[in-house]
């Protein structure tokens, strides 16, 4: 399902480009530079920072570990993510070039491909779902929201952000399985 996801995107890239620009507003775009900046992966840093305090002074190992977990997950798909970035060379839609693909690039107008902002918040809240699927699922729009507004600035192509959400899920289900915070059917019937 993955591939054929990523298959449709690369398809649908410049149409999904050109449709977003003729349908956003400045109004729109401001609003989605706010989502991206506080969609970065320092904040979900903060954020799971916090949360291991908290579960530190509540002597809760468990939430200790999903936010471990969250964080080791977030920080695979940014480790990911970026060597991916300078390897693939590919131009952001707002800059005008006549090839996409550059090879090996460090100047970040050539970083679209993957987002990186999609990535860290696709992984970081996969994690959380992994391990608490009544708390997880209603945070998981918020990857969708990031993924979005990066389009929006003209920061990334369709196929940039799914290749982005699939990398985070596939971070985040390493994570979770190797810090163990995945719950069985039969675990949640015990707890």
């Amino acid at each position: 399902m993955a591939v054929i996801a990523l298959v449709v995107a690369f398809l649908l890239d410049q149409t999904t480009a050109n449709w977003i620009n003729a349908h956003s507003s400045p109004e729109l775009k401001r609003v989605m530079r706010i989502v991206s900046r506080m969609g970065d992966w320092p904040e979900h840093i903060i954020a799971g920072t916090i949360g291991i305090a908290i579960a530190f002074a509540a002597r809760s190992k468990v939430w200790m570990r999903i936010f471990i977990a969250m964080i080791v997950a977030l920080a695979l798909a940014g480790v990911t993510g970026r060597a991916i970035k300078i390897a693939t060379g590919r131009a952001r839609p707002s800059v005008k070039t006549e090839a996409q693909w550059n090879g090996p690039q460090f100047s970040s107008k050539y970083h679209a491909f993957p987002s990186g902002h999609t990535a860290a918040s696709t992984s970081f809240f996969v994690a959380l779902f992994l391990a608490r699927k009544k708390i997880g699922a209603p945070l998981l729009p918020i990857p969708i929201l990031i993924a979005l507004s990066r389009m929006i600035v003209s920061a990334h192509y369709l196929s940039d952000v799914t290749f982005a959400a699939i990398l985070g899920v596939i971070c985040a289900v390493i994570a979770a399985h190797w810090l163990g915070t995945i719950r069985s059917p039969h675990s949640a019937l015990r707890n």
